[in-house]
């Protein structure tokens, strides 16, 4: 577990160092590609950390604030990554669809305000479920079926009646994973239906190539999301699904988003040889 997050943190900001200082990736998509990057790391930094104290040095206590602040984080970063795919869904769409546009559309200026938006639905998304859980009465069992705090497994050590915020944590969920899954899938629907149009098979491998690595993780991430949070069980299987989301999908990107890029080996090639002279 060390390893892996050792690996997904240097991975990440060696995307966020590259697209900085390699002008030939100043573009909207390798843009987004850090912004995922920055919010991933955040995001696995919230959960691993505490992880590690608790396999290592066998510590397995949080505190209530502690535990509730880990759940506020982790969920919001979570709900912006699902955001963050969907805008990363739409520039795809959009420079696929519109290329002669697609410059004079996606300025600076827009791009920053669809990189700040999924942090601010992130957050107001999950004001009401965490207001409504914070609230629950807890005073018996204080032991988290989780490797983290979420909402299931903290739902489930609640004294008092815990349907109301259930379902709100549920139609919380829609709104956080289930609609920006949608609309990724309606913006990639809308790419396939345009590159199978087009009559050379080489711009179609181009097309096809660029849009693949997105859309294998977004649709991990979200199905696996999905799974845990629109229904919630706290099952152990509920579990296995969350480690996919939390660790595993976050030391993938850097891999399958930038090292398999071509544009991104010819900047790293062409780092390497500033270095040598």
């Amino acid at each position: 577990m060390l390893l892996i997050y050792i690996t997904c943190v240097s991975g990440n900001l060696s995307i966020i160092c590259l697209v900085r200082v390699e002008p030939s990736l100043h573009t909207p998509m390798y843009f987004f590609i850090s912004t995922l990057a920055a919010t991933e790391m955040m995001f696995v930094s919230c959960i691993i950390p505490n992880l590690l104290a608790n396999l290592i040095a066998a510590k397995y206590r949080i505190s209530f604030i502690g535990c509730f602040t880990q759940l506020f984080a982790t969920d919001s970063l979570g709900t912006s990554v699902c955001y963050l795919l969907a805008v990363m869904a739409f520039d795809r769409n959009l420079a696929i669809s519109s290329p002669l546009q697609y410059s004079s559309i996606m300025t600076q200026t827009l791009c920053i305000q669809l990189a700040v938006l999924p942090m601010i639905v992130g957050v107001v998304t999950l004001v009401i479920p965490f207001t409504f859980t914070a609230k629950l009465e807890f005073c018996g069992p204080n032991k988290v079926n989780h490797f983290f705090c979420d909402f299931a497994p903290l739902q489930s050590l609640a004294c008092s009646d815990t349907f109301i915020a259930k379902v709100i944590t549920s139609c919380g969920a829609l709104v956080a994973v289930a609609s920006p899954f949608i609309t990724t899938v309606g913006f990639y629907i809308h790419i396939i239906v345009i590159i199978s149009k087009l009559n050379s098979i080489e711009s179609k491998q181009k097309a096809f190539s660029t849009c693949s690595s997105h859309l294998t993780v977004a649709g991990l991430f979200y199905i696996t999301a999905s799974t845990v949070y629109v229904v919630p069980k706290g099952s152990n299987y509920d579990r296995f699904l969350a480690l996919i989301y939390t660790v595993f999908t976050p030391l993938l990107n850097p891999f399958i988003y930038t090292f398999r890029n071509k544009d991104v080996k010819r900047a790293l090639i062409k780092s390497r040889r500033l270095k040598l002279f």
